[in-house]
C-alpha cells in the first residue's frame, strides 16, 4: 500500500461500500454509540451556536456521524469529503434516506481539494487514520483539516489503534464478535483479512497524541473504546 489517502481509498469498492453499514456495525461493538456520542462531545465542546459548519473527513458509507450531529443539532451543516466515489454514494443514498442532502455539500476528493478559504468551526475524522500508511500520511491529512478549521476549534478522530498482531486476545475476540453474528470459521478469516488488508493503525493511544501534537492540535480526550478502537477530540491550538 503506498501512502496516500487515494490508494487508500482503492479498498473500498462498490462491494465494500455495499456492505459496509452492517460490517461496521459489527467490527466496531458500540458503533452506533460512538457516532452519538461524537455528537455530544462537539456539541458539548463548540455551545449554542446557529450556524455551525462541520468539516466530515471520511463520511463515505454510512454517514452515521452527520446523521447522529444533526439529529442533535438541527441548525448544523456539513461538508462531507470522501475520496471514494461509491463510498460517497452510499453516504449520499443514507443522508437522502433522512432527510439531510439539503444540509450536506458533498465533495468526492481529499480535505487538500476544498477551496483555500473554506473554514468550519469544527471537524470530524472517523475510521479513517487507520487505513493511512505511515505517519507522514496521517500527519498530512491531520495538517490539511487543520488548516480549514477556525481557531481552537475541536476535532474528533476515531480509529483503530494498536498493532493488530501484537494483541492476540483482542483479534481473537474480534473473531468471536464475527461468530456471534452467524460467521462460519472460514467466513471468519475471510472478515478478519478484510480488516487487516492495507491497515496500519497508531501503535498506543501516545502515537495518537503525538500525531495530533505534531500536526498542531492540543492534548486529546478519549471518550469512547471498544476492542482496538477508540475516539477522542481534541482542539486546534495557536
Amino acid at each position: 500500500m503506498n501512502s496516500s489517502p487515494l490508494n487508500a481509498a482503492e479498498k473500498f469498492d462498490t462491494s465494500r461500500a455495499n456492505e459496509y453499514g452492517r460490517q461496521s456495525r459489527i467490527a466496531l461493538a458500540g458503533y452506533d454509540a460512538c457516532h452519538d456520542l461524537t455528537a455530544c462531545m462537539l456539541a458539548a465542546s463548540l455551545g449554542n451556536s446557529s450556524s455551525t459548519k462541520i468539516l466530515v473527513v471520511g463520511a463515505g458509507g454510512t454517514a452515521q456521524e452527520i446523521i447522529a450531529m444533526a439529529k442533535l443539532e438541527p441548525g448544523w451543516r456539513f461538508t462531507a469529503v470522501d475520496p471514494s466515489e461509491p463510498m460517497l454514494e452510499a453516504a449520499k443514498q443514507q443522508l437522502e434516506a433522512n432527510n439531510l442532502l439539503e444540509r450536506t455539500a458533498m465533495h468526492l476528493g481529499h480535505v487538500e481539494d476544498l477551496a483555500a478559504d473554506a473554514s468550519y468551526d469544527a471537524a470530524t475524522l472517523i475510521g479513517v487514520l487507520h487505513h493511512l500508511d505511515g505517519d507522514d500520511t496521517k500527519r498530512e491529512i491531520l495538517r490539511s483539516i487543520r488548516a480549514h478549521l477556525k481557531p481552537g476549534a475541536p476535532l474528533i478522530v476515531a480509529g483503530n489503534q494498536y498493532a493488530y498482531a501484537r494483541q492476540p486476545l483482542l483479534l481473537a475476540a474480534w473473531a468471536q464478535r464475527w461468530r456471534q453474528h452467524g460467521a462460519s470459521p472460514d467466513e471468519v478469516k475471510v472478515k478478519l483479512g478484510k480488516i487487516l488488508q492495507g491497515a496500519d493503525p497508531p501503535h498506543s493511544e501516545a502515537a495518537v497524541q503525538k500525531l495530533l501534537h505534531d500536526a498542531g492540535f492540543g492534548g486529546a480526550t478519549r471518550f469512547f473504546s471498544s476492542l482496538f478502537w477508540s475516539a477522542w477530540l481534541t482542539c486546534k491550538t495557536g
